[in-house]
C-alpha cells in the first residue's frame, strides 16, 4: 500500500506539474532590428542572445515576402561569439517585408524560439507563416518533461538504496526488497535516459515523436552538450549494472545461512565516485552550467542532487524494510536506524545550505519571489521543505526512543530486573507454588503484584510502528519536493527572466519606429511617413524619415521637417534639421536632454505651396546603467 501511495503521488504530481518549461536564454538584439526598414538589402542577419546558444542546420530561417527561404547556408556563430547566430543572405533581394524565424538551444539545454520582421525599401504584405507555440507545448516537449521526472526519481532510488546498504546496514543488500529497489532505480534511470536521448533531437528541432528514431538527428543530438551528458550517463549506468550484479552474487553466496559479506572501504569509494559522476551529468547540462558563478554552481548542484538522493532514496529504503514482514531477527537493527537518522540529518542540512545558494543565484531579488513563475514555485518548495523538517523531527524522536530501548545499558537493567524477580528463602526449601511458577513456560514475567515489572516486550514494536508512520509521511512529502525540484529545473530562473526583460527593454528602446498617416492633398490619397529614431534614448540620436504613397511606393517631397517637444517640462521644439538623402531624409546629431513622453511634429510639403503637419508621441528612455 505504501508503494502504491508513493506511485500515485508521483503520477498525480507529474500530470499536474509537468507544464511547459521556460528557457534560460533570451534574444537581446538583432541586426537588422525588428520592424526596421532598410534602404538596401543586408548581407547577413545576426541574432544576439543573453547567453551562449547552440543550433542545428535549420535553426535560423529568413523568409521572403513570397515565403521562400533566402539564406542558402546554415547559421554560424558571429566572430566566434557563442551567444550569437548569423546567416548569410542571397545576393539580390526584392523589396518587401522579410520574416526571420529562429529556434536555438540555450546553455541549460532548453530550446527557445521566436520570429521578427524587417523590410527592404518598403513594407509589404508577407506570406511567411511561423509557428508561435511554446517550444515545450508539444507532444515531444510534454513527454520530455515527464521523462525528466522519471530520471530524477531513478537517481534518488539508486543513490539512496545503495547508500543505505554501504553506510547504514551492510547486510541490507541480502533482503529482496532492497535488491528490487536498486533494480527499479537503475531501470527507471536507464530507460528514461535512453528515451531522453532519442527525444533530444525532436525536442531541440520541434520535430514529431516518430522522428526520434531518425539516425541523422540522433547523431547531431549526441554532439550537443545535453546529448553528451546523456551518453556519459548511460556509460556510468552500464558500469553500475556490472557492480550491482557482482554484489548480488556475493549476497547469493551467503544464502545458505552464512553471514552476508560486508562492503569494504573500496566498495564505498567506488560507490561514492559513481554517484558523483552521475550527478555531474545533470549539473553539466542544466541551470548550473549557465548564468553567474558557474565554477561554484556546478559542485553545489552536484551536492544538492546527491543529498536529495541520500535522503529521499534512503527514506524509501528504510520504509520498505520497516514494513517488511518476517521473523524478528530480520528486522532493521536499531543501530542501522540510528546511523541513517544521523546521515539523513546531514543530508537535509546539505540540501538546505545548497538550496539557499541556488535560490539566491537563480532568483536574484526578493521581488522575484512573487513576480516570476520560478520564484512562486520556489516559495511552494520552501513551504513543503519546512513541513518535511517538522515531520522529520518526529521521526528522530521515535528513532531516539527505539535506540534507547535497544541500548546495552537498557538490556542490563532489564536482565537485572528479571533476575531480581525470583525470591529465595535462605535455609528453607522453595515453596511448591513458587516452584510451579518457575516451571511454567508460558507465564509472563513481571505479573507479581509486589514486583517491579520490566518494560513490556512490545515497546520496541510500538516505537517501530510510530517510526514507520512518520517515515511514510516524510517519504511522501519528499516525493513532492522531488517533483517541485524537477519543475524548477525546467523553469526559467528569475534572475535570467530579469536579464531577458532588461535585454528586451534595451532592444525595444534601440529603435523607435513611428508610422504617421497624412493627407497628400489629392482626393482619396492618404500617404504615410515613417520616422525612425535610434537609439530612442537620452543623448544623441539618429532620425530617418521615409514618405510612402497610398499604394506603398516611395514618395518624393520638396521638404520634410521634424521637431520634438517635451510639453510637460517646456522643452522644445527641437528641430531635427533633416537633410534630403535622395530617397529619404536623415539627421545624425539630434540631442534629446530628458526622458519621458515627447511630441513629434512632422511637417510635409507636398507641393511648392501645399504642406501638412501631423503629430505623434514617442517615449524617450534614459540611458541604461
Amino acid at each position: 500500500m505504501t508503494v502504491l501511495v508513493l506511485v500515485a503521488a508521483v503520477l498525480a504530481l507529474l500530470l499536474g506539474g509537468a507544464g511547459a518549461a521556460s528557457a534560460h536564454a533570451g534574444l537581446s538584439g538583432s541586426d537588422p532590428a525588428d520592424g526596421s526598414v532598410l534602404k538596401t538589402e543586408p548581407q547577413h542577419v545576426t541574432l544576439t542572445f543573453t547567453e551562449s546558444v547552440s543550433f542545428s542546420d535549420d535553426s535560423l530561417r529568413v523568409l521572403s515576402p513570397a515565403n521562400e527561404r533566402v539564406n542558402p547556408r546554415p547559421a554560424q556563430h558571429a566572430d566566434g561569439k557563442e551567444n550569437t547566430a548569423r546567416v548569410e543572405l542571397s545576393g539580390k533581394l526584392p523589396q518587401g517585408t522579410y520574416t526571420v524565424a529562429w529556434r536555438v538551444v540555450s546553455a541549460d539545454g532548453h530550446p527557445i524560439s521566436g520570429a521578427f520582421v524587417f523590410s527592404i525599401g518598403r513594407p509589404s504584405e508577407t506570406a511567411a507563416v511561423v509557428a508561435t507555440d511554446s517550444p515545450d507545448d508539444t507532444a515531444v516537449g510534454r513527454l520530455y518533461g515527464v521523462l525528466r521526472h522519471v530520471a530524477y526519481s531513478g537517481l534518488a532510488l539508486l543513490v539512496g538504496a545503495a547508500t543505505f546498504v554501504l553506510v547504514c546496514w551492510p547486510t541490507a543488500g541480502a533482503p529482496r526488497p532492497v535488491r528490487r529497489l536498486l533494480t527499479v532505480g537503475w531501470v527507471a534511470l536507464t530507460a528514461s535516459t535512453v528515451a531522453l536521448l532519442l527525444l533530444r533531437g525532436p525536442y531541440e528541432s520541434a520535430g514529431s515523436v516518430t522522428s526520434a528514431f531518425d539516425l541523422g538527428q540522433l547523431g547531431r543530438a549526441v554532439t550537443t552538450r545535453s546529448g553528451g551528458a546523456l551518453m556519459a550517463r548511460l556509460v556510468l549506468l552500464a558500469v553500475i549494472a556490472v557492480l550491482l550484479r557482482r554484489w548480488a552474487r556475493r549476497f547469493d553466496g551467503a544464502d545458505d545461512g552464512a553471514r552476508p559479506p560486508e562492503p569494504g572501504s573500496r566498495d564505498r569509494q567506488v560507490g561514492a565516485l559513481l554517484a558523483v559522476a552521475l550527478a555531474v551529468t545533470w549539473a553539466f547540462a542544466e541551470h548550473a552550467a549557465a548564468g553567474i558563478q558557474v565554477v561554484l554552481a556546478m559542485p553545489v548542484a552536484v551536492l544538492h542532487l546527491l543529498a536529495m538522493g541520500v535522503w529521499l532514496g534512503g527514506l524509501i529504503t528504510l520504509l520498505l524494510l520497516l514494513r517488511r514482514r518476517g521473523p524478528a531477527d530480520q528486522g532493521v537493527p536499531a543501530s542501522a536506524i540510528a546511523r541513517f537518522s544521523r546521515m539523513a540529518f546531514r543530508a537535509v542540512a546539505v540540501l538546505v545550505g545548497t538550496g539557499v545558494y541556488q535560490s539566491w543565484r537563480q532568483v536574484g531579488s526578493w521581488e522575484a519571489l512573487s513576480s516570476t513563475s520560478y520564484g512562486r514555485t520556489l516559495v511552494v518548495k520552501v513551504a513543503v521543505v519546512v513541513l518535511v523538517l517538522w515531520v522529520a523531527s518526529y521521526s528522530r524522536r521515535w528513532t531516539a526512543r527505539l535506540v534507547h530501548e535497544a541500548s546495552p545499558a537498557k538490556a542490563v537493567r532489564v536482565r537485572a530486573a528479571e533476575r531480581a524477580r525470583v525470591a529465595q528463602t535462605v535455609g528453607a526449601p522453595p515453596a511448591p507454588a513458587r516452584q510451579d511458577h518457575d516451571t511454567a513456560p508460558d507465564a509472563p514475567a513481571g505479573d507479581g503484584p509486589d514486583e517491579k515489572a520490566a518494560p513490556p516486550a512490545s515497546d520496541a514494536d510500538t516505537y517501530r510502528r510510530g517510526l514507520r508512520r512518520m517515515v511514510t509521511v516524510e517519504a511522501v512529502l519528499g516525493v513532492v519536493v522531488l517533483v517541485i525540484t524537477t519543475v524548477l529545473t525546467g523553469t526559467q530562473p528569475s534572475r535570467a527572466a530579469g536579464e531577458k526583460a532588461a535585454a528586451a527593454s534595451v532592444a525595444d528602446s534601440g529603435v523607435k519606429v513611428l508610422t504617421v498617416p497624412f493627407d497628400m492633398g489629392t482626393a482619396n490619397h492618404q500617404g504615410t511617413v515613417q520616422i525612425t529614431l535610434s537609439p530612442g534614448r537620452v543623448g544623441e540620436n539618429t532620425v530617418e524619415a521615409v514618405v510612402f504613397t497610398a499604394d506603398g511606393g516611395l514618395a518624393s517631397v520638396p521638404e520634410l521637417r521634424v521637431t520634438l517637444t517635451q510639453e510637460e517640462l517646456g522643452i522644445g521644439p527641437l528641430d531635427a534639421k533633416l537633410k534630403n538623402q535622395k530617397g529619404y531624409w536623415a539627421a545624425y546629431d539630434l540631442r534629446l536632454p530628458m526622458p519621458g513622453e515627447w511630441t513629434v511634429n512632422v511637417t510635409i510639403r507636398t507641393t511648392d505651396i501645399d504642406q501638412v503637419t501631423v503629430r505623434e508621441t514617442v517615449r524617450i528612455t534614459s540611458v541604461p546603467r
